[in-house]
């Protein structure tokens, strides 16, 4: 999907996004639950980039359990921006974020972050050298050693084992009564418009993307998770590879 028509789907949808999504919110506080230990050792004052914020769940639950962090809040969807803004004020933490409308390449240049979030957003990158580029992005944005979680859909979609997790995941979907019309936009979208990659590929791409590790920490359904660190680059007469 081309960046403009993604935009423009979550500029839609942005209004109801949390609660046509509100019955899945179990998986969503895993993940949260399972990064809380794996960014605990930031800095009190750590600055964290929140890439593809969308509504701001995830940096909510951040503000609330790390009450010294910063946060910039990056997204190409303004009326995702604006959801994400509201719940910052709602939440009593605005004072401690930035919001930024656009991509990783339109930030101002500045100090770099501790840390950074991309949840579910490097999926909507199909070519796998621009996907690395991205992570590069990031990277680049990241004080040496700098942590980055994220996460993507993935699966082997050519195994059999794909045909049993897709249906899963359908169902699962349909009981938290995600409407019709959304699921079928769902299916269209896995087989044309996400990269729905095997795991191992996406840690490649995140390794060409200047992250060492990655480790996996997470998985739900086809959403899989990862910490990984930001490389750092071999130092004066160190043996290359």
């Amino acid at each position: 999907m081309h960046p403009d028509d993604l935009k423009s789907l979550f500029d839609q949808q942005a209004a109801g996004y949390d609660r046509q999504w509100e019955k899945t919110a179990p998986i969503r506080q895993c993940l949260q639950l399972l990064l809380e230990p794996l960014f605990a050792g930031l800095p009190e004052q750590a600055h964290v980039l929140c890439v593809g914020v969308g509504t701001g769940v995830e940096m909510a639950h951040l503000a609330r359990r790390f009450p010294g962090w910063r946060f910039t809040a990056l997204d190409p969807s303004g009326a995702m921006l604006e959801v994400s803004r509201q719940r910052a004020r709602t939440g009593g933490f605005a004072a401690r974020c930035r919001f930024h409308e656009g991509y990783v390449e339109d930030l101002p240049e500045e100090a770099a972050f501790d840390a950074a979030t991309c949840f579910l957003v490097s999926q909507f990158i199909l070519d796998v050298d621009a996907r690395a580029a991205f992570f590069r992005g990031i990277a680049s944005r990241l004080q040496p050693g700098g942590r980055l979680a994220s996460s993507d859909l993935c699966a082997d979609t050519a195994s059999p084992e794909y045909a049993v997790l897709l249906r899963g995941w359908m169902a699962m979907m349909a009981g938290a009564e995600v409407p019709a019309e959304a699921l079928e936009r769902m299916r269209h979208a896995y087989a044309h418009d996400v990269a729905v990659l095997p795991p191992d590929q996406v840690e490649a791409i995140l390794r060409a993307g200047g992250f060492r590790g990655p480790v996996r920490f997470f998985q739900a359904g086809l959403i899989h998770a990862w910490i990984s660190e930001v490389a750092q680059p071999p130092g004066p007469g160190s043996p290359p590879g």
